[in-house]
């Protein structure tokens, strides 16, 4: 009798404890799934789960949550067209890793079944997202969506976003989605690419047609690492949520109260180190709090600077700049940043400035040049008050800044702060600085592959028929090709898709008999150094290319370096050109030094496929120096960026000690002119020479552009031709009598 009583109370305990289901097939997921009480366990064995829509639905306690987990972490892959739906309440899904796929639908992971059915009090923790991305660039799919109210996220991590769709975000399209409580934390958002347009936020809170709803989301103890996808780091869109002890690891945007009030940014770390364009906090609406910040090295100006303070749209639209009110930036700290923006963006649409808003005890810090303050409206609407500037420079206004000489030293935790700070200015985070390691997982590696240049082993290629297409294929990312000097003949195209160098120290000469010699897929980028790539031989057709993308759309930005080289005989037949990209690529660098492009029917460099004139574009960084355009029909550039769309940088250029040689003549060079730029935002050409060339042609359209062309000569070439506000020149001479010497000393035109 008693051995019966102590089974009849072993098994009311299991019962109560929960039942623990390990299950392997897809089938038995989903049997699991429908049988499943509180306080149950559902295990997805190890291994991999192909083409797995997983409808997490059942009906969790408060102290009997349901759990679907891997049976052990970082052993059960996702992979394929998969996805998960978490509907219900109280839900915990562990483990996971999503990898090697795309979802079938706009949503990897939603926190709801349908729009009735949404998640309540439920949680992902340690889940990982890798590279889970479809293969079409700017087809939108989001990596986790939370709808309903009280859910968390939580020690996941985010890897490598490369297609258009936010990474994470909160939606308030119902009832039941406003005023969420929903807390994202210690969460790592690992390195995602620029995007190249709009829609590449790693975190949105809401959008604009819901933005003055209440959504109450706590984001804290974040790392977010070298999130480069647009503008908008974190989107900012509904009110009345708090971002704090997060980190952002060089990250090229910012925190962006793009719309939405009563914003609370507090004790958040931005350290830029001197990477080129790194942001920090954009201010826009009313009733915004940014307090106890520190950011560090970072470099960017206009929308991207460490603290910027936005002019508004008078009686704005939902979607547009609601102007700035009773917002308050104190006590924050500014070290070697560049540039502190006020009221930016001021243009004829955006011309109320900033209201009734606070500036006060901020440290702004520098060690070498003073502060740069960007003024470009009234600034009356802002009160500066007890702020502390150690090196002499214009500020804002002559009073609420404070010159003094400061003394500082390094924390434990790497932060700068004053050994003698009197009057209490500048940031404060003891305890408070969140670092890479105590966010995401622990079992997953945080860390991609590297994709740079020459961290590979050295092949030497012989001169032959196909000899470079047989080392380019059995070569590794981050190999070197050197080839050994000769003629390389080539009649099979030569495909790269990894990271690639191909050099040479003598002379290397590649013919080719198709119509493109290189051609760049996804994930390929490609170094060329110390070759000749004669045209000779191409295929007797028009639309040739010596380099081409590939022609379908490149989820991986890819990097185009030309050093040293020489391209000659692009003649064989009409609009032959050195580099043709398709829509749907994006570089995020294209450098060409030391080089010569001779007798070239079509262009040199195409980029200007992205025609919808939506924000779109196809490279962000482009280096000329030190080379030579002679006999080039078509244009020696042209680069397009359509739109007004602001969220994007929309492309840098400069261009330095080059000549232009009869450039731009071609009956079929459809720009009509030796360099077309439109829509770029940032342009420097200098040192320069022009000779019976057709014009430069500059198109600005969006944003707060800025295109300097200084120290160049044009001798028989039409002037500058500018279309657009905000261009400005300096010293352009059109005569072969000032064509001497450039901004730095040395000649016009190449440097030999």
């Amino acid at each position: 009798m008693r051995n019966l009583f102590y089974l009849f109370f072993i098994l009311i305990n299991v019962q109560a404890l929960g039942v623990e289901r390990l299950v392997k097939t897809d089938s038995e997921l989903k049997e699991a799934i429908n049988m499943a009480k509180p306080g149950d366990e559902i295990v997805l064995a190890n291994g991999v789960w192909n083409n797995t829509e997983i409808l997490f639905s059942a009906e969790g306690t408060e102290k009997k949550p349901i759990v679907l987990r891997a049976q052990e972490n970082g052993k059960v892959f996702i992979e394929k067209q998969s996805n998960l739906r978490i509907s219900g309440q109280y839900l915990i899904v562990k483990g996971l890793v999503f990898r090697n796929g795309f979802s079938p639908t706009s949503e990897l992971i939603s926190f709801k079944k349908d729009a009735k059915n949404l998640a309540y009090n439920c949680r992902l923790t340690e889940v990982v997202i890798d590279n889970f991305n479809g293969p079409e660039r700017y087809s939108p799919e989001a990596w986790v969506v939370l709808y309903g109210k009280n859910n968390r996220v939580d020690h996941c991590q985010f890897i490598d976003k490369r297609n258009q769709g936010v990474t994470l975000t909160v939606r308030l399209n119902s009832p039941e989605s406003v005023e969420n409580k929903h807390l994202i934390d210690h969460n790592y958002f690992g390195f995602r690419q620029n995007l190249g347009s709009n829609g590449g936020e790693t975190l949105r809170i809401g959008t604009s047609h819901y933005s003055m709803m209440n959504s109450q989301t706590i984001v804290e103890f974040n790392y977010f690492d070298r999130c480069d996808g647009e503008h908008e780091i974190i989107s900012n869109k509904s009110n009345q949520n708090t971002y704090r002890y997060n980190t952002f690891f060089e990250c090229q945007g910012t925190l962006t109260m793009r719309h939405g009030n009563e914003t609370l940014v507090e004790g958040n770390t931005f350290l830029g180190n001197g990477k080129a364009f790194t942001g920090g906090i954009r201010i826009i609406n009313e009733s915004q709090t940014v307090i106890n910040n520190y950011c560090e090295g970072l470099t960017g100006n206009r929308f991207r600077g460490a603290l910027t303070i936005m002019n508004g749209v008078p009686n704005s639209p939902l979607n547009r700049y609601v102007p700035v009110k009773n917002s308050v930036a104190s006590n924050n700290t500014f070290v070697n940043c560049s540039y502190i923006e006020l009221c930016a963006g001021s243009d004829a649409e955006r011309s109320q400035a900033p209201q009734s808003t606070t500036v006060e005890n901020n440290l702004f810090y520098q060690s070498q040049k003073a502060q740069q303050f960007g003024l470009y409206d009234d600034i009356s609407g802002i009160s500066f008050k007890n702020n502390l500037v150690n090196q002499k420079g214009k500020m804002p206004t002559e009073s609420g800044f404070k010159l003094t000489s400061v003394k500082a030293e390094r924390d434990a935790n790497g932060l700068l702060y004053l050994t003698n700070n009197p009057d209490n200015v500048g940031a404060k985070l003891e305890g408070k600085v969140t670092t890479r390691e105590i966010t995401g997982v622990s079992w997953y590696p945080k860390e991609k592959d590297s994709k740079a240049f020459g961290i590979g082993k050295v092949h030497d290629v012989p001169a032959g028929l196909n000899t470079l297409s047989d080392a380019v294929a059995k070569s590794k990312p981050g190999d070197i090709l050197n080839l050994t000097g000769g003629a390389y003949q080539q009649t099979k195209l030569v495909v790269i898709n990894h990271t690639l160098s191909i050099i040479s120290s003598k002379k290397s000469e590649i013919t080719y008999e198709n119509a493109v010699l290189f051609t760049i897929e996804n994930g390929g980028s490609l170094l060329l150094k110390g070759l000749t790539m004669d045209g000779r031989s191409s295929l007797d057709s028009p639309l040739n290319s010596v380099i081409s993308t590939s022609k379908y759309s490149m989820n991986q930005n890819y990097r185009l370096f030309i050093e040293d080289c020489e391209f000659k005989n692009l003649d064989v037949n009409h609009s032959f050109n050195v580099l043709k990209v398709a829509a749907s690529t994006f570089a995020d660098t294209i450098s060409v030094k030391n080089s010569l492009f001779k007798n070239v029917t079509g262009s040199v460099l195409l980029l200007d496929r992205e025609l919808d004139d939506i924000g779109i574009y196809n490279a962000e960084t482009v280096i000329i120096e030190n080379s030579v355009f002679e006999d080039v029909e078509g244009s020696a550039l042209s680069m397009y960026r359509g739109g007004s769309d602001e969220s994007t940088t929309a492309g840098f250029l400069e261009i330095n000690h080059c000549q232009f040689k009869n450039v731009g003549h071609g009956t079929k060079n459809p720009v009509n002119s030796s360099i077309n730029l439109w829509g770029i935002q940032n342009t420097e050409i200098k040192n320069s020479l022009f000779v019976d060339a057709k014009p430069i042609k500059i198109k600005l359209i969006v944003g707060e552009p800025s295109s300097v062309v200084h120290d160049i000569c044009l001798v028989n070439t039409g002037k500058i031709q500018v279309e657009g506000e905000g261009f400005s020149s300096q010293n352009i001479y059109e005569s072969a009598s000032s064509c001497v010497n450039g901004d730095d000393g040395k000649p016009l035109g190449i440097i030999k």
